[in-house]
């Protein structure tokens, strides 16, 4: 009996990834990167809870707090763009559990910190590894997802980080509060990333196309015909015909990719702005708004599990609408959600901010999944961990001015929300308009 690969053999290994129907392997592959995913959002959400718990203990001020969050951020700046830079080079699998390595010991370390200095040093660490794996891991997906349905599949990744916020959240709501050191054991429970990292280094498969271009062929065709083996192929999918001159481009801002380049950062500088500014700050501004610690922590749980119908609707959507269609009006939702909440700061109504907050996560997060979904497919593969890592690193610093820009608009707004939330959402409107400097890429191939 003559295997898929030898009744076909004018197509190219990632051709015959492209027809594959979803099987196990790509399950897990899809369940090995979105654990580490979830792992990492848990990690990112936990500091929300805990400059809530030592501000309301007053071990630290307000413009502690903000750079206790912002360090994280520098970290991540720089892990995102020599973390995709380093996974061209060495493989995604590589840098994917060692950077799961590293912020999982960095995170428990940072539980004994006896100083605000002590805090701020292990949270930078924790940076470096956290914003290395985001781009890792969904070129790692996007690689090796077949094409009819490479987004939906990179948005379901993306979706494990509502699984890990909700973690986050509900160790936030039932440990933080415990006692004055439940902050310290919150902590201590992001060492599991470092135990997994074990995991993910034996058992997630390396980038075909990695390997193919390297050189390593024998590995590169072992890869795929674990994948072929393990379920029915799409005759229906035909290899692709059309030649993108981006393809042939040597670096990311060449002249077939200035444009696409210049919109994915833009739409990453807003989304990290608005995003990081809200969901970090959201368990202080419920405390510092009159709402009990305990009660700020039990709203930020409702609205973070508003993340997952977000991220249900963006994986459907994407190969129905698109990329670029999806990720536009996510991001305009995430505008309105915005000023709606800016508004519930001033109505002071639990119920509206409940809505308003689950509204927001519900679209941001779906934007978010598109946003990954986009990505990788932009660049070919010589440069697509480079490109991916770039725009992420590019758009971590957003992310480290939010967490300062909050409390400075606070003062400028006369105490209130409305300020906050209405630059965040005039933020999301300028990433829906760039989003469409992106071209579409729904049903085309990755470019070699």
């Amino acid at each position: 009996m003559t295997s898929a690969a030898e009744q076909t053999p004018v197509l190219t290994r990632s051709e015959r990834l492209d027809r594959l129907k979803p099987n196990r392997e790509h399950s897990k592959l899809l369940w090995g990167s979105g654990v580490g995913w979830a792992l990492d959002a848990m990690d990112v959400g936990l500091i929300s809870f805990v400059i809530a718990a030592l501000s309301a203990q007053q071990l630290v001020t307000a413009t502690e707090a903000s750079w206790i969050a912002s360090i994280g951020f520098v970290g991540m700046a720089l892990g995102a763009t020599f973390g995709g830079l380093i996974a061209d080079k060495i493989g995604r699998r590589q840098v994917f559990a060692l950077t799961l390595l590293i912020y999982g010991l960095a995170t428990g370390a940072s539980a004994l910190s006896t100083s605000v200095a002590m805090l701020m040093a292990f949270r930078f660490i924790v940076g470096l590894g956290l914003g290395a794996e985001l781009p890792v891991a969904s070129t790692l997906v996007s690689e090796f997802a077949p094409r009819k349905i490479r987004g939906r599949m990179v948005v379901w990744l993306e979706a494990f980080w509502a699984v890990g916020w909700i973690l986050a959240a509900l160790i936030g709501t039932f440990v933080v509060p415990v006692s004055e050191d439940g902050w310290r054991w919150a902590l201590a429970l992001g060492t599991v990333p470092a135990v997994y990292a074990l995991v993910v280094r034996l058992g997630l498969p390396e980038s075909v196309r990695f390997l193919e271009s390297k050189g390593r062929e024998d590995e590169a065709e072992a890869a795929v015909r674990k994948f072929e083996a393990a379920g029915p192929i799409d005759l229906t999918v035909q290899p692709a015909t059309t030649h993108d001159a981006s393809e042939d481009a040597p670096s990311i801002w060449s002249k077939g990719m200035r444009r696409r380049t210049t919109g994915l950062w833009i739409v990453w500088f807003c989304i990290n702005l608005s995003y990081y500014g809200a969901f970090i700050w959201i368990p202080s501004l419920l405390v510092e708004a009159g709402f009990p610690l305990v009660k700020s922590f039990q709203f930020t749980l409702i609205i973070t599990l508003a993340q997952l119908p977000g991220y249900a609707a963006a994986a459907w959507l994407i190969e129905v609408w698109g990329r670029r269609g999806t990720l536009a009006v996510f991001l305009i939702g995430s505008a309105f959600a915005a000023a709606l909440y800016g508004y519930s700061g001033i109505a002071g109504q639990e119920w509206l901010i409940i809505l308003a907050g689950c509204l927001l996560s519900f679209f941001n997060l779906g934007a978010w999944g598109a946003l990954y979904a986009i990505g990788p497919e932009l660049y070919p593969t010589n440069i697509r961990g480079t490109g991916a890592g770039a725009a992420a690193g590019f758009g971590r610093i957003a992310s480290i001015i939010a967490p300062l820009l909050v409390p400075v608009l606070i003062t400028a707004g006369g105490g209130g929300t409305v300020l906050v939330f209405t630059v965040f959402a005039i933020a999301f409107a300028i990433a829906a308009g760039a989003a469409f400097l992106l071209p579409e890429q729904k049903g085309k191939a990755l470019a070699d």
